[in-house]
């Protein structure tokens, strides 16, 4: 069944990028794998696109002839129920297994990512102490193997900064409270700040400070923009997608009048900020204020 004008292309897009990558490790091709479904070719492309909704009934048969566990059939499943959706929620829960994070697979494919945080250093940005520490205090129960494994996750996303192929552009815009609020000891706040200065060398960070007073991050929250490779005719290869985090869940919004509200928001927010010199400045002078304390 086609896709309907109102329904968000994120849950589609990512049902498409983890079936093509099961299919791959199942050793299939295209044809292959559609003569076992007994579907066309056409239809496999359209698929594995994103460009086109999926039963959760064909979801668990093609997971059934890639051999997919059943905790990822059970999550793909559930994915492809979302595809509909206006503004799609992707709830966190212990039933998502390892492994399946949406927003990494937005990411790993972006080619151009906005971010504005205002409470603390972006997930992509932060040393594995820092986020050790905030994985730590949002899940107190957890063992420490586990919190380990999440910390380590969160900083291996860095290497999209650095790889030789498709680096995302950055921007990245901070609220002067996210500086000045100790997370850990500090020493992991020093090396936490130190690390920014040194990757403002790769990416354009930027500081908003309280003198800026009123902005429109304040009414917005946190959220991040991203947008993805464009195809050889210049075309948009996928709709840009705005990621905006809650505490029970993730919003993903891919309407053109959704983004471009998110768009000007960003831009005025950078515009209000320290130009990247200044920022990069003030960023050295916290993290020596912690060395020394």
């Amino acid at each position: 069944m086609a896709e309907g004008p109102t329904g968000s292309t994120v849950p589609r897009r990512q049902l498409g990028r983890y079936l093509r990558d099961l299919r791959n490790k199942a050793r299939l091709t295209v044809r292959a794998a559609a003569r076992q479904l007994e579907w066309s070719e056409a239809k496999m492309w359209r698929i594995e696109t994103g460009q086109t909704s999926l039963r959760s009934l064909d979801v668990e048969a093609m997971c059934k002839v890639y051999g997919a566990p059943a905790d990822l059939t059970e999550a793909l499943m559930g994915l492809a129920k979302e595809t509909k959706a206006r503004g799609w929620w992707h709830s966190y829960g212990d039933v998502i297994p390892e492994g399946f994070d949406l927003y990494i697979g937005l990411e790993e494919a972006a080619a151009q990512i906005d971010w504005y945080e205002s409470e603390l250093i972006p997930g992509l940005l932060q040393t594995e102490d820092y986020a050790r520490t905030i994985i730590r205090a949002d899940n107190p129960h957890e063992e420490e193997g586990e919190i380990e494994r999440r910390a380590r996750l969160r900083t291996t996303r860095q290497v999209i900064l650095s790889r030789a192929a498709g680096a995302p552009t950055l921007r990245v815009v901070l609220n002067e409270s996210v500086l000045r609020r100790p997370v850990g000891s500090n020493d992991v706040m020093a090396t936490q700040l130190n690390q920014l200065v040194e990757v403002s060398e790769l990416i354009r960070i930027r500081v908003v400070p309280f003198a800026a007073g009123l902005h429109l991050g304040v009414m917005s929250g946190p959220f991040t923009i991203l947008r993805f490779p464009c195809n050889p005719d210049g075309s948009e290869s996928e709709p840009p997608t705005v990621y905006a985090e809650g505490y029970t869940g993730v919003l993903y919004l891919d309407k053109p009048n959704e983004v471009e509200r998110y768009d000007r928001a960003f831009e005025s927010i950078w515009d209000t900020a320290l130009d990247e010199q200044a920022s990069k400045h003030l960023m050295s002078e916290m993290a020596g204020s912690y060395g020394k304390a």
